[in-house]
């Protein structure tokens, strides 16, 4: 067990090779601050690096700490720090640009290429006990709102981008591909954000061995129409064939989750239908808006945490996680305080 004064920190060395380690405390810089780290969610791309060392092109060559859905407390401040002290709740934005070039200026910072990123290879991630982070990437959480609620507005984020994106609007008509953490975020947005109904797979449409023009028309028979926005959660190759099909002629096919580099996909008849198929990566501009809709209780997100386990049995929540357990696994990093 960890001292308190330790740093214990989850770190993948390689594929499959995940271990709790004690790591020096880190020291903010001028524009940085110290979290001591409450609650950190465990997403698939944290198993995805412990179980295959790799995501594309991003490699793990180093040891790396894991974790990018995170919330803690501000323990120190650097010099340059003005809007927040020790003892302030704050969520983190893990993506923060290392250089003003022209994706920042346009307000699209997270498709800058050099941009840090927690948990992306060769950048260290927050799960651990200390942290040090940019602090204009922390965002103070009101009292309302708990810390596994700051931490989950990093997987939330996705929905918020992806929806923007998707032009969710009030009375659309919305089908989610996959019910997983992000199927379930982007449900939870486009209900927000005004969608009339919205169709799931996994939940409201079982898939079983359905080929993906059957799962089409069983979309279209549940909404009674085809919809505008289909929301693609899984990259699973038959589901990206599935999410073509079903879209409404002249709708939008947005590409949430990733899967392999290559996929054959019926893509003339998205275009002779003319259906927009946009990508989205990761987010920008979302821990604001984000942090208004939870404040404001306009959205209810904590019933995503399934599982809660301490830092100290993050190698049982990774087991858990792989195995498919619940919904979302959050550590609990600080030893003296467990609640949400």
């Amino acid at each position: 067990m960890a001292a308190p004064g330790q740093n214990l920190a989850v770190v993948v060395h390689r594929a499959g090779d995940l271990r709790l380690e004690n790591r020096p405390i880190p020291e903010p810089g001028p524009n940085e601050v110290l979290l001591r780290m409450h609650s950190v969610g465990i997403c698939g791309s944290d198993v995805h690096y412990w179980q295959h060392g790799r995501i594309g092109d991003f490699v793990v060559k180093d040891p790396m700490v894991l974790g990018h859905e995170g919330s803690g407390t501000v323990v120190k401040v650097g010099s340059g720090v003005t809007h927040l002290k020790p003892g302030d709740r704050v969520a983190i934005e893990p993506g923060v640009p290392r250089e003003t070039d022209e994706f920042c200026k346009t307000g699209r910072y997270n498709l800058s290429p050099t941009i840090f990123f927690c948990a992306t290879p060769p950048d260290d991630g927050n799960l651990c006990r200390y942290y040090k982070h940019s602090a204009s990437y922390c965002y103070k959480l009101p009292d309302n709102v708990t810390f596994e609620e700051g931490a989950l507005i990093e997987p939330l984020s996705v929905g918020i981008h992806a929806c923007k994106r998707a032009g969710v609007t009030l009375g659309s008509k919305v089908f989610v591909c996959g019910s997983g953490p992000i199927g379930l975020v982007n449900v939870i947005v486009a209900k927000m954000m005004g969608a009339a109904t919205v169709v799931v797979t996994d939940f409201t449409i079982q898939v079983k061995n359905e080929t993906p023009q059957e799962v089409a028309s069983k979309v279209e028979s549940l909404l009674g129409c085809m919809p505008e926005i289909t929301v693609e959660c899984t990259g699973v190759q038959a589901c990206i064939q599935a999410g073509i099909y079903a879209t409404r002629s002249g709708g939008t096919l947005v590409l949430v989750g990733l899967g392999p580099e290559m996929v054959t996909v019926p893509i003339v008849n998205a275009a002779v239908r003319e259906v927009d198929i946009r990508g989205i990566f990761r987010y920008c501009n979302t821990w604001p808006v984000a942090i208004f809709l939870l404040a404001s209780k306009r959205i209810n997100v904590k019933p995503l945490v399934t599982h809660r386990f301490p830092l100290e049995k993050a190698l049982e929540a990774f087991e858990a996680t792989k195995r498919g357990e619940g919904v979302k696994v959050m550590l609990k990093c600080d030893p003296t305080d467990h609640n949400p």
